[in-house]
């Protein structure tokens, strides 16, 4: 003890002298203005505008008569320079269910498959992706990748999970807005400012309502998209005062913006400046500044001709209420009674008066929308941004060190000092409103040097299974490099010279040699130079996210509820997936057993509970922007595909639709089943040992089968369970989850 004490001692007197000396700064001013980073980086490559580089001439690569587009031009000048050779061209059954899933998240029916193998005609790859970009089912695969990006949930997370019932019109009006080819620079106003740059027209006067525009009908969805801000994490908690709930929102919103539309990770510059960028604590209580005019409203999703037809409406709405009331209660005074000739006279009164009410309601033409009981007294709302009232505007502060209870000096509106300088900005932005406003439309500039970057390279990820640059959110230093930064900046302005059309984007992008190439090595001295495959030698082989694996096995079992929209789906848990839950009513199971197999975008995203099927196969948390999922290998996977009880009825009804398409011969059987399942048919070696597990499992005893379908049923007992068996198999392969 005491050699411990003057081993304490002669700490504290090393700590001394070295105070005295200099090697430990005092802190004297612990509450202080932060200092300006001493190195910035505006010259960082994702900094500069946005310029098309030269494509490299065709004529000087090796590989020239494989060049298919511009895109290939970039790739092969790459790996001509590596000495690395590309591997061959796909075959076709493989492109077509690589496209089926990359566009749809669906894989091609046996029928798709064979009609494109067939079509040797010139073009018929382009006729397939124009097939499928018209299809509706586009919006909802490509609609789901921006969802992580938005940080979709229908929960708003922490202790209470409050549930958000109106989060799936956002998700809705991005599946609308792909499905629709929406430019991407509308797409990004919409959700910055729709309702500043298209502003409601609700105040406009009655008399003149009918002759309104069909363009200013658009503010409306226009508004939805600001829903983006709406359906973060949100702290419901009663102890927590409202500058805090505030400054919480505040923070989501400035930090997503960053990431989802700029790539950035400006949140790194709250509490200090940030340590690798040129963006300063200023920089980000600036940003937080422009959102600070907004607030969270509910709106009636009606438009200036709906809402004057309400005003006109409702008092006659109100006296169809009290004649329908005063007949229900001469109704229940009268029941089981034989009316007098009075009294009937007084019902058959109270019914004209319920009828005369009914006529005396406005109607409009056939396809405009008419005022009825019902609708009026149930109308759908949307929870988008709108305006505080000016003088509830909270007062922004940079606060030091990102506290609260310090803060700095008060902040205006503006736009990161670092970016303002590479485009043509405002030199102020506006107050109180407006700012969203012009934020968005600075965003959107065609030669702002980061928005189109950024989409591209999510595209191209989503494609490929990574993006040029990889780490999506994060185009600053700390960021990767991008593999082909002359083919980014093509991609970029050539999106941007196209209007920001993302499916014609697709079209070039699938087009090109570099996509359509086969995931198989090219040789063993490609995984040594390259082996993560940074320069495209050969595609990836990527596995299917959990709502595409959902929709696959659901598809192929023939189950699929193919609907589309509308709110949030709870499918049924097992016993030991509802023991997780925190309260019984944060998943409440949807009526309607139909509603149980829709795809799997619209199944509920609760922050506080995920679906466990989704969880094991690595859905992305929702509490803040998600550029890439994480592909994990576990063992719960196997679990789940082999032993979940869902999954086994998806192959029962699998076994059925097989027997009612290929009959009872097991050698038929097969063949559909792999079609069906692989878009492909067996091999001679696996069409054997498939008939000979169908063979073995049938003479072995098993428990009768779940709710087998009518077509199964014509089978003897042992067939079926062993061709069941044999379905749930053909889920369990790599194949079937992956896509080459």
């Amino acid at each position: 003890m005491r050699k411990l004490f003057s081993l304490c001692r002669a700490s504290i007197g090393l700590f001394a002298l070295a105070c005295a000396a200099g090697t430990v700064r005092a802190e004297t001013n612990l509450v202080r203005e932060p200092e300006t980073p001493q190195e910035p980086s505006a010259s960082h490559w994702s900094f500069v505008p946005l310029r098309a580089p030269a494509v490299p001439e065709r004529r000087q690569l090796r590989h020239k008569k494989r060049v298919r587009n511009q895109i290939d031009q970039f790739i092969f000048k790459r790996l001509q320079d590596a000495k690395l050779e590309p591997a061959r061209t796909a075959d076709k059954m493989t492109l077509v269910r690589r496209a089926h899933f990359d566009l749809l998240g669906l894989p091609p029916s046996p029928e798709e498959t064979a009609a494109f193998l067939a079509d040797t005609r010139p073009g018929s790859w382009n006729r397939l992706l124009d097939r499928l970009l018209e299809s509706r089912h586009y919006g909802e695969r490509w609609g789901r990748h921006w969802l992580d990006v938005a940080r979709y949930a229908d929960s708003g997370g922490y202790e209470t999970d409050i549930y958000y019932r109106n989060a799936w019109r956002y998700r809705d009006y991005v599946v609308d807005s792909f499905n629709r080819d929406k430019p991407y620079h509308i797409f990004v106003q919409e959700q910055i400012a729709g309702d500043e740059i298209w502003p409601d027209n609700l105040d406009l006067d009655p008399r003149k309502v009918y002759k309104v525009s069909p363009e200013k009908r658009r503010h409306l969805e226009a508004r939805i998209g600001t829903g983006f801000y709406t359906l973060g994490p949100r702290v419901h908690e009663s102890g927590l005062d409202a500058k805090r709930l505030n400054y919480e929102t505040l923070i989501d919103w400035a930090d997503t913006t960053a990431s989802a539309f700029m790539g950035l990770t400006l949140g790194c510059a709250r509490c200090h400046e940030h340590k690798f960028d040129p963006f300063t604590q200023a920089d980000y209580f600036a940003l937080q500044a422009v959102f600070a005019a907004a607030r969270e409203v509910e709106i009636p999703l009606w438009t200036a001709m709906e809402e004057a037809d309400w005003r006109q409406a409702y008092p006659r709405v109100i006296a169809v209420e009290r004649a329908r009331r005063a007949y229900k209660l001469f109704e229940a005074s009268h029941e089981g009674k034989t009316l007098t000739p009075e009294q009937a006279k007084q019902k058959q009164d109270l019914l004209n008066a319920i009828a005369q009410s009914v006529i005396a309601l406005p109607q409009r033409a056939a396809g405009q929308f008419a005022v009825d009981y019902a609708g009026l007294m149930h109308q759908p709302t949307a929870r988008v941004l709108g305006r505080r009232h000016p003088a509830l505007i909270p007062a922004t502060h940079l606060l030091i060190r990102g506290e609260l209870k310090t803060p700095g000096k008060l902040m205006t509106p503006a736009l990161p000092a670092a970016l303002a300088n590479t485009t043509n900005t405002p030199a102020a932005l506006a107050r109180p409103f407006g700012s969203r406003k012009q934020l968005a439309l600075w965003l959107t500039r065609p030669d702002h040097p980061l928005t189109a970057r950024v989409m591209v390279n999510r595209i191209w990820q989503w494609h490929f299974g990574r993006g040029i640059v990889e780490t999506s959110n994060d185009f600053g230093k700390m960021g990767q490099p991008p593999s082909h930064p002359q083919l980014l900046d093509w991609l970029a302005t050539h999106f941007v010279a196209d209007g920001w059309k993302i499916k014609n984007l697709h079209r070039l992008i699938m087009n090109s040699a570099a996509y359509r190439r086969s995931s198989r090595l090219a040789g063993k001295r490609h995984l040594l130079e390259d082996p993560d495959n940074r320069l495209l030698w050969r595609a990836n082989r990527r596995r299917l996210e959990a709502e595409a694996l959902w929709d696959a096995v659901h598809a192929s079992s023939g189950t699929l509820n193919r609907d589309f929209g509308g709110p949030p789906v709870v499918p049924p848990l097992a016993d030991d997936e509802i023991a997780s839950l925190r309260e019984k009513w944060h998943w409440t199971v949807s009526a309607d057993p139909a509603q149980h197999t829709r795809r799997g975008i619209y199944i509920m995203v609760r922050r506080n509970f995920k679906f466990p099927m989704f969880e094991v196969f690595d859905t992305p948390i929702t509490s803040v922007s998600c550029p890439v999922r994480d592909v994990t290998t576990v063992a719960p996977q196997a679990l789940w595909s082999l032993n979940n009880n869902s999954v086994i009825r998806q192959a029962t009804q699998l076994a059925g639709r097989v027997v009612k398409e290929a009959g009872r011969e097991p050698v038929k059987q097969v063949q559909r089943a792999w079609q069906i399942v692989l878009s492909r048919p067996p091999s001679a070696e696996e069409s054997r040992s498939a008939l000979q597990l169908l063979e073995s499992l049938a003479g072995t005893s098993q428990a009768e089968l779940e709710s087998p379908p009518e077509a199964l049923k014509t089978l003897p007992a042992p067939q079926r369970r062993a061709l069941a068996k044999l379905c749930l198999a053909l889920f369990n392969l790599n194949e079937f989850a992956f896509v080459d």
